[in-house]
């Protein structure tokens, strides 16, 4: 049985992956700072390990024994308000976590075959025209802005695995949708109430991916070896703030919905420069990991969102 290590495992997407990972087959070593004791009720062939980034400590025996790395772990981008003091930890995080696996792989004798990161379409910034614009693709340049910087270096801070002779796929994630948290927990709490709140003039595009579309993707790269460098891991229908809120009103509410626009400058005041990030349009290309292979389960914002909505009942 292979073994991955999960960095990041106990977060939104960790949780989920892990849970796949086993239905597929794979043992699952879980990076953790605090050591927790495995329950085998609730979750075989699950394991921990380990590891401490502040003070570069980590379970040689799980690198030593293990067969691929996939590497999750990073400070939450939109859990606090972007002060000089968070955007350090969220830089940190990601650049010390790589630094230290990195450091294990080059000092401890193992079998890695493959490293998969984690990364974002933060990457990419603002579309440069609307309406209508060219997608970004891989290919294309970081932006200057805080995310872009932080996704460059990011990159830039596991790459050097490849000189170890590691296969290296990076995934450039788009919004995730689970009823488990993340950006879509937002978006469903003004519906709970009736109202379809639209951020802005809402015509800004999202770039978005259904968890369970992501964790195959995540296999996918696991397995398939010809898979090396960066793709994107977004749905191939981005949306506009308006026509994703409108549908999800629709599927969870039925008729029974009031639009509502939320303006910029109330965003602004409230999350501070992190509304920029709301009111940003990012359309991003899915060409590449389709090219690649792989088949998406939902496609399409509507088929997404009703089966989230399913699911919740």
């Amino acid at each position: 049985m292979a073994k991955v290590i999960i960095t990041g495992g106990t977060g939104l997407i960790g949780k989920a992956l892990s849970k796949l990972l086993v239905e597929n087959g794979y043992q699952v070593i879980i990076l953790s700072r605090r050591a927790m004791l495995k329950d085998s009720r609730k979750a075989p062939n699950i394991d921990y390990a380990q590891w401490d980034i502040d003070n570069e400590t980590i379970d040689a025996s799980a690198i030593r024994n293990s067969d691929y790395i996939i590497h999750l772990a990073g400070a939450g981008v939109a859990d606090k308000r972007w002060t000089s003091k968070r955007k350090k930890e969220i830089r940190d995080s990601r650049k010390k976590s790589s630094e230290l696996l990195l450091k294990a792989l080059q000092e401890t004798p193992n079998k890695i075959k493959a490293v998969i990161s984690a990364s974002a379409i933060g990457w990419y910034g603002a579309d440069p025209s609307m309406p209508n614009p060219k997608p970004f693709i891989e290919t294309d340049a970081s932006d200057l802005d805080f995310l872009g910087e932080t996704c460059k270096l990011w990159e830039e801070s596991i790459s050097p695995v490849t000189a170890l002779g590691k296969r290296l796929v990076i995934l450039r994630t788009g919004i995730v949708l689970s009823n488990e948290g993340g950006a879509f927990k937002e978006f469903k709490k003004p519906v709970k109430f009736g109202i379809a709140a639209i951020l802005g003039n809402g015509k800004q595009a999202i770039s978005w991916l259904h968890i369970d579309d992501l964790c195959r993707i995540y296999l996918y790269a696991l397995e398939n070896t010809s898979m090396h460098g960066s793709y994107n891991a977004v749905a191939p229908k981005p949306v506009s703030n308006r026509e994703f809120t409108i549908q999800l009103a629709k599927v969870a509410r039925g008729s029974f919905y009031v639009p509502l626009y939320v303006p910029g400058f109330l965003l602004r005041l409230v999350m501070g420069e992190m509304s920029k990030e709301v009111l940003k349009s990012t359309t991003v290309s899915c060409e590449k990991i389709r090219m690649a292979g792989f088949d998406f389960i939902f496609p399409s914002v509507e088929s997404a969102l009703g089966d989230l909505v399913r699911k919740k009942k």
